[in-house]
């Protein structure tokens, strides 16, 4: 399993993600993408807020969390 955390460079909310994503790496892997360079990831899971954090267990997605929350929030997720 891993987190998809899907971001932009201009999203306010995505900056204060960010530290939060950092520490649940700790946990579990996060592959951070940034909607505007990789837009094919973004369109094949149907991203279409920032941010937005899938958890996916090979190609299948888990759970889709969306909008910034608090690192428990995302540490519950993968229980």
């Amino acid at each position: 399993m891993k987190y998809l955390y899907f971001s932009a460079q201009w999203c306010g909310p995505c900056k204060s993600l960010g530290p939060i994503m950092n520490e649940v790496s700790t946990h579990i892997p996060v592959q951070k993408i940034d909607v505007d360079k990789d837009y094919e990831m973004a369109q094949k899971y149907g991203v279409r807020n920032v941010p937005t954090v899938v958890l996916v267990n090979g190609d299948s997605e888990i759970t889709r969390i969306i909008g910034s929350h608090s690192k428990q929030r995302y540490l519950d997720a993968i229980k």
